[in-house]
């Protein structure tokens, strides 16, 4: 081989070698670019948010799998918005269809948790049965049907401790028997024979109560309806559900 061709190939490969470098320069570039791109996107939504709404307060912004939207946690609720919030998605749900999965309950589940020992228990009623080992809360309306076929099938829960939260949302009347429940000397019979059997307390209350106290806290949590059930690892169940559905749940956070 002539040496003017080995000279050529080496200086061909060192060509090579520094090209590759290049690219590979350019590649930890772009990835480093991308990654401080995704973060001031999420810092420049929650920016356009607080500007588009002074009056609300943007706890958290995420990305979602789609691109170009953004999940803004807001007042309790999730909603969607592109980077530059000219769009929303309110009270809307995010679907992730190959894996039939609500995405939107997901996220809910867990920015709404709120572990028991973190709620106001001091202005919760406690009911126990049996050896009361597992706990639970409960955000209760007298006049709420669901709450009373709740109630149903938590009667036939034992081992059970439940704090009970007077939570009247639906009508005046509902504030003045949750207030004749408080009032009572027995507020666990009371609510029991109330939600169970049709018969609230024939006495008016006439104490003080945590009511307005509850209903404060409620709003500020975003709890909107009832029943609203809260379990050890705080997870935040509405609606009515089967005995079953409670046993499951207060045997899996225990």
């Amino acid at each position: 081989m002539q040496a003017g061709t080995l000279s050529k190939m080496r200086f061909t490969t060192v060509k090579e070698s520094l090209t590759m470098q290049t690219k590979l320069r350019i590649c930890l570039h772009m990835a480093l670019l991308i990654s401080s791109v995704a973060a001031a996107s999420e810092a420049t939504v929650k920016q356009a948010m607080q500007r588009k709404y002074p009056d609300v307060q943007v706890e958290s912004v995420a990305r979602t799998p789609i691109a170009g939207i953004y999940e803004v946690f807001v007042g309790g609720g999730v909603h969607y918005v592109d980077e530059n919030v000219n769009y929303i998605i309110m009270n809307g749900r995010l679907i992730d269809v190959e894996r039939k999965t609500d995405l939107t309950e997901t996220r809910l589940r867990i920015l709404t948790a709120i572990k028991l020992d973190q709620l106001p228990l001091d202005l919760a009623f406690r009911m126990v049965k049996g050896n009361g080992k597992r706990r639970m809360a409960y955000f209760t309306d007298p006049n709420c049907p669901y709450c009373k076929r709740l109630d149903q099938e938590l009667d036939q829960v034992t081992d059970v401790t439940v704090y009970l939260f007077l939570y009247p949302i639906l009508s005046q009347d509902s504030r003045e028997k949750a207030v004749a429940v408080w009032c009572s000397k027995d507020r666990g019979k009371a609510y029991s024979e109330m939600m169970l059997n049709g018969n609230p307390p024939k006495v008016a209350g006439t104490c003080n109560t945590p009511i307005e106290k509850i209903l404060a806290y409620g709003r500020q949590q975003g709890i909107r309806a009832t029943p609203t059930l809260f379990f050890a690892d705080g997870q935040r169940v509405t609606g009515a559900i089967s005995q079953n559905q409670l046993e499951k749940l207060l045997d899996s956070t225990r």
